[in-house]
């Protein structure tokens, strides 16, 4: 008969083989914190070097403008070629066959700027709009008349849609939008810590609620309160309430993915690299040519742009950035719903057969 080597010699089983420090380790507290205290960290480093890329230098790489008028004459020509280096080549120029045709393309957001070259290109009336991006303007407004002295031709420079007078630089709706993109992840996340027992459903429709009153709340304060903006309120409370909800859900969706660590992506998209890339801080013909164009994908973009157009640009309200928020929303949704067995929240069903009796025996 031979000895069971799964037992001891006195028929007990044998002692587990003691662990190692590193196994030990991992099951302490100490463990996830010391992942964070790195994440954190570079979190930090990323969140300083995304913002400080995009706006601490702005430098212009594709400026649309319009042209119409004697542009294609000598000093004109001279005009437009000493703007185009001066902005290092970045300038591209639409032609349009009258001022006014011109000033509807500023106001579908097509152009930043109209040049009115007269008198055989000796004088130049440029139209800026800061309402479409004051530090496009600005930088139009400084290098025209530098232009025009070297080149011999006198500039008149004037405002055809000036921000308004709570809102100087143009950043409120940066400011609102941001409210509103970080609120309403954080919101998500607070659900998930202290509303952990919603179920699927009632998780939307919360999220829903605090977005549709959230957006009040921003708009109201913006405009009621403070009076920094004259806010179309109904149209400017609908999208921040989209933007949140949008937002919350985006959070919702990567907790159903990836778990505790869904604020790592989270907060990659709608801070690290959304919020930089959405036009509202530093306009997007400054911005890296690549963030420009992804940051119109994003929600805190989305938001900036249909926002911004609501304020400055009544009745040119685009479909695209409602799309955008529409998509991020629907996405998020589905995604939640389909692999909502795998969200670390709800509550458990008790099956029929094991309800209690409700009458008698």
């Amino acid at each position: 008969m031979h000895d069971n080597p799964e037992t001891a010699p006195d028929g007990r089983p044998p002692a587990p083989a003691p662990e190692g420090r590193w196994a030990r380790f991992r099951k302490t507290p100490w463990w996830p914190a010391v992942v964070l205290v790195f994440i954190l960290a570079a979190a930090a480093g990323l969140f300083a070097g995304s913002y400080t890329y995009t706006m601490a230098d702005p430098t212009p790489h594709q400026l649309p403008t319009a042209v119409v008028g004697s542009y294609d004459q000598a000093r004109g020509r001279a005009f437009l070629a000493g703007l185009g280096e001066a902005l290092n080549s970045s300038v591209r120029t639409h032609v349009y066959d009258s001022r006014d045709a011109a000033l509807a393309a500023v106001e579908n957001q097509k152009v930043f700027g109209v040049f009115e070259l007269r008198d055989n290109g000796q004088h130049v009336l440029l139209d800026v709009s800061s309402a479409s991006g004051s530090s496009v303007a600005e930088l139009l407004e400084q290098a025209a008349p530098a232009v025009g002295r070297a080149t011999g031709v006198s500039v008149t420079v004037r405002d055809v849609n000036p921000l308004q007078d709570g809102d100087p630089r143009g950043l409120a709706i940066f400011y609102i939008s941001l409210a509103a993109v970080i609120i309403g992840f954080v919101g998500a996340i607070q659900l998930s810590v202290h509303a952990r027992a919603l179920t699927p459903l009632e998780r939307i429709a919360f999220t829903a609620a605090y977005a549709l009153l959230g957006g009040f709340a921003i708009a109201a304060v913006v405009d009621w309160l403070l009076g920094a903006l004259d806010l179309p309120f109904v149209e400017s409370w609908l999208i921040l309430a989209f933007t949140m909800f949008a937002s919350g859900m985006t959070f919702t969706m990567f907790n159903t993915l990836v778990g505790r660590w869904a604020m790592l992506p989270t907060w990659g998209v709608m801070i690290l690299l959304g919020n930089p890339s959405s036009g509202g801080a530093v306009s997007w013909p400054l911005l890296p040519s690549a963030l420009g164009v992804i940051g119109q994908w994003l929600p805190p973009g989305a938001s900036v742009n249909a926002q911004h157009t609501a304020v400055y640009f009544a009745g040119h309200q685009h479909a695209f950035p409602f799309l955008v928020l529409a998509g991020w929303a629907l996405v998020s949704c589905a995604v939640f719903w389909i692999w909502r067995h795998r969200h670390p929240g709800g509550r458990e069903q008790r099956p029929p057969d094991l309800a209690p009796d409700g009458g008698g025996a």
